[in-house]
């Protein structure tokens, strides 16, 4: 758990992390690789995470998740919040629709929603 007194690296509502749908995760970490010189954390056989550019120490920027095919309308972005329930109501409130939580994963919480055009987004917070 995070030291009260600790700053988080994240900004709250910020875009934070960035996951793309691959459909075969090994040759996505070599493309990805030896193209721009990505170093991954792997959490199995359908993720791994992109490490920052700033090092291991400094928080991933995002992942790379195995699927069926890739998502229509590119990438999927996470935005990061210090209060994941308001920010639902916010969503809520704005007009856009919860489509999938919030649900717990390692090291936190999320929720993915739609805005008013269809686009599908996700908000996580810290455990």
């Amino acid at each position: 758990m995070q030291h009260m007194t600790q700053l988080s690296p994240h900004r709250h509502h910020a875009i934070d992390y960035v996951e793309l749908t691959v459909t075969d995760l090994e040759q996505a970490k070599r493309f990805y690789t030896e193209a721009f010189g990505w170093r991954f954390n792997d959490y199995g056989p359908g993720y791994a995470g992109i490490q920052s550019p700033q090092g291991e120490a400094a928080p991933e920027v995002g992942g790379l998740r195995t699927g069926q095919e890739a998502r229509a309308g590119g990438p999927f972005l996470l935005l990061y919040s210090t209060d994941l329930d308001r920010s639902v109501e916010a969503v809520k409130n704005a007009g856009g629709q919860v489509v999938n939580g919030p649900y717990e994963f390692p090291g936190g919480r999320r929720f993915h929603f739609t805005d008013p055009s269809g686009n599908e987004l996700g908000v996580w917070a810290e455990a």
